[in-house]
């Protein structure tokens, strides 16, 4: 394999000249923990490092240092990472890699590692998961040495990528905190906007429907039902959902022979069975199935006013759906719910608030997304060596 002046080829790939290759074991030392799961305090002391993302408290610590955690075992395997420096404990099936070697940074080694263990194990499975990973397979793992100064070059250019990240984060979080605090006060009348007066009236959901249609699924068995003409909507779409895209699409005769029903583009659509509470507004005519319900309201009502009081009761209208195994609700249900009402004229006052502050957040998200993809693209070419900076 050609390799361009300047780099050498390695076991791992090209690397530049002056980088060197070494197992992990020879430049970090590998333990577990002795801590179980149960051991976690709500509000202890120490972050306390279990086989999950998510980092629990514990009144302990076991270590207290620079170090690089990772789950052994369970759905986490390859995938659950942790970067820390100071007081800490661990989970019994926690692989602790801490005392790096005076040639490595342990921030690098954090990227690195957190970026290639996976595609590691998984090149030692013929399974398509793994369930656990021995502590062989970390320490054989190798992993690329730069000089120390470069290390910590690209250490401090990825952690000021991460800081970012971070940072937008938690502006995310307090615009999603301010939209919820919004929707409590303008949903209900609590807090008016200029302009608008007068008492709010006492209905119910069903005093703003004119009419509800439903749906239906045309049949798997017969492929000239199913293709890329009608875009098709299920409660799937709700997780995913995109104002003009679906998971699935069918075909006109498939609408013609089914109970599907082709709902046109800005009609509230929800669900009465599975995923209750959830609300959407597609941007285009799309068909239906028979778990959802598409709302044709009254002109007394905005229907992206009915639509941000779905996404306010979501969790309340969910209560309210019964059965063992599949939760539904019936139509009356639904249209019992207390629904407070105004003028169209201030419910599309409110609901021009809420939009735009769903188009701030929508707009941060994009950016958050454009900062990840970012910092693979760096990580990708520092990690190598492709791109230097020193």
């Amino acid at each position: 394999m050609e390799v361009k002046p300047g780099y050498k080829q390695t076991d791992i790939g090209a690397l530049p000249g002056d980088w060197r290759v070494a197992k992990i074991k020879d430049v970090a030392s590998i333990t577990t923990g002795k801590r179980n799961t149960q051991d976690r305090i709500e509000d202890g002391l120490y972050p306390f490092f279990v086989r999950s993302q998510t980092v629990e408290r514990i009144n302990s610590f076991s270590f207290d240092g620079e170090a690089v955690l990772t789950a052994g075992d369970g759905v986490g395997t390859g995938k659950v990472f942790h970067y820390i420096n100071g007081k800490f404990d661990f989970h019994q099936r926690v692989y602790k890699l801490a005392d790096f070697s005076a040639d490595l940074n342990g921030f690098f080694f954090h990227l690195y590692f957190s970026t290639h263990f996976y595609d590691r194990i998984m090149s030692m499975t013929a399974k398509s998961s793994v369930d656990s990973v021995r502590l062989e397979t970390i320490a054989g793992m190798q992993i690329p040495l730069p000089p120390l100064p470069e290390q910590r070059a690209i250490a401090g250019a990825l952690s000021d990528v991460d800081a970012l990240l971070g940072a937008l984060d938690q502006l995310i979080a307090k615009k999603r905190d301010l939209k919820q605090a919004a929707m409590q006060r303008l949903l209900t009348g609590q807090i008016r906007l200029p302009g608008f007066h007068g008492e709010w009236a006492e209905k119910c959901l069903g005093d703003v429907i004119e009419r509800l249609i439903g749906g239906g699924t045309p049949s798997r068995a017969n492929p000239a039902f199913w293709g890329n003409e009608i875009p098709w909507v299920t409660v799937k779409d709700f997780a995913t959902f995109h104002p003009l895209k679906t998971q699935e699409a069918i075909t006109k005769e498939g609408l013609k022979q089914s109970a599907s029903h082709l709902i046109p583009a800005g009609t509230l659509i929800t669900s009465t069975r599975m995923a209750l509470g959830n609300a959407v507004i597609y941007a285009m005519d799309v068909a239906i199935n028979q778990d959802l319900k598409a709302l044709f309201l009254r002109p007394n009502a905005n229907v992206r006013f009915v639509y941000y009081w779905f996404e306010h009761h979501a969790k309340m209208i969910d209560e309210l759906g019964s059965g063992s195994t599949v939760k539904g609700i019936s139509i009356g249900d639904l249209k019992g719910i207390p629904f407070r009402l105004t003028s169209v004229a201030e419910q599309t006052a409110i609901a021009g608030v809420l939009s735009d502050m769903d188009a701030e957040l929508a707009a941060l998200e994009q950016r958050r997304a454009k900062t990840r993809a970012l910092k693979q693209g760096m990580m990708q070419e520092l990690l190598t060596g492709r791109t230097r900076l020193i």
